[in-house]
């Protein structure tokens, strides 16, 4: 490649790279500053951090009559009204805090911030045991045993990927309705059991896996679930690493199908749902605190891929090879 092809093909990355870090610079930046400085776009990226009054703080802490007369010993020579001012500017002055410090509070203290997040590991790790459960067999059974249609049930396993969830929503809603799921937490786990994708990718993984292996394990007496799961299971870490991203992803980041199926119950509530929710108990006129509960929820997500990036790109990989 010339030297022109190169530098065009990173100008491309770099824009690409540039387009996707701006939204998260610009959420962790807002997690930190004040909402005078998001409103007026000053600041740099973590702003001033100078003490700013907690309005919420002020306004479950105003002094009342029983508190100006508890007062009153202390300012002998003030009216009831000056003895309400002092005591208010004291409880002001108590208010103060730095902005960063303000908007991660309020993400913890006005939403049960760590039970959404509880829920989201509930209901993606649930996800993905059942669907490796369903998908390791399928793809063994697609990839490596001899039985007549078996291209044309791979044909319709790849048919299944072009169907889109939103087109079935409606029928599963119906069937979990009438099994008295709505609102449990199999209602959030059991439509995603199955996983076509799942089946496709460990499919393409086990078809780069010798005939040689699985021909010795049956000669050692191993029928082909116990083949499945002692031989082939182990061999497809790298490919299940990057099944485990993509699954985790997208059911951590559904907003769709759990605000359809959990109807007003905040206990069931994943990620997604509970920052909507913390948006409409702060009037989502507090973008620090709405950005720093949208940190919180995305960090594991950033986590987890970086500390499982190698077996992600090493199961994609090896997946797309045969």
């Amino acid at each position: 490649m010339t030297r022109i092809g190169e530098f065009f093909k990173h100008a491309l990355l770099l824009l690409g790279a540039f387009i996707v870090i701006v939204p998260f610079y610009q959420m962790v930046s807002y997690s930190l500053k004040s909402p005078a400085e998001i409103e007026r776009g000053i600041g740099g990226f973590m702003g001033s951090q100078a003490l700013m009054i907690d309005e919420r703080c002020v306004g479950s802490n105003t002094p009342d009559r029983v508190d100006v007369e508890a007062a009153r010993t202390d300012y002998p020579s003030l009216s009831d009204s000056d003895i309400l001012g002092a005591l208010l500017e004291k409880v002001r002055e108590d208010c103060k805090v730095r902005p960063a410090i303000f908007n991660y509070r309020s993400a913890f203290k006005e939403a049960p911030l760590m039970r959404y997040l509880l829920n989201g590991l509930i209901v993606t790790g649930s996800i993905f045991l059942l669907q490796v459960i369903v998908a390791l067999p399928a793809a063994y059974a697609l990839s490596k045993l001899k039985f007549w249609g078996r291209e044309t049930v791979f044909g319709l396993v790849l048919f299944c990927l072009l169907i889109p969830v939103h087109a079935i929503a409606l029928p599963l809603y119906i069937g979990l309705a009438k099994l008295g799921l709505i609102n449990t937490y199999a209602a959030l786990i059991i439509p995603w059991t199955i996983s076509v994708f799942g089946i496709f990718l460990m499919r393409q993984f086990f078809m780069t896996v010798p005939d040689e292996l699985i021909d010795a394990a049956r000669m050692d007496g191993m029928g082909e679930l116990n083949i499945v799961w002692r031989v082939m299971l182990p061999t497809a870490v790298p490919a299940l690493m990057a099944f485990a991203i993509f699954s985790v992803v997208a059911h951590w980041n559904d907003y769709f199908w759990p605000r359809m199926v959990v109807t007003g119950d905040r206990s069931l509530f994943t990620p997604p749902l509970g920052l909507r929710e913390f948006k409409a108990d702060i009037d989502g006129s507090l973008y620090g605190p709405m950005m720093a509960t949208a940190t919180v929820i995305v960090t594991p997500l950033i986590v987890a891929f970086l500390l499982a990036q190698k077996k992600f790109i090493e199961g994609i990989t090896l997946s797309g090879m045969k």
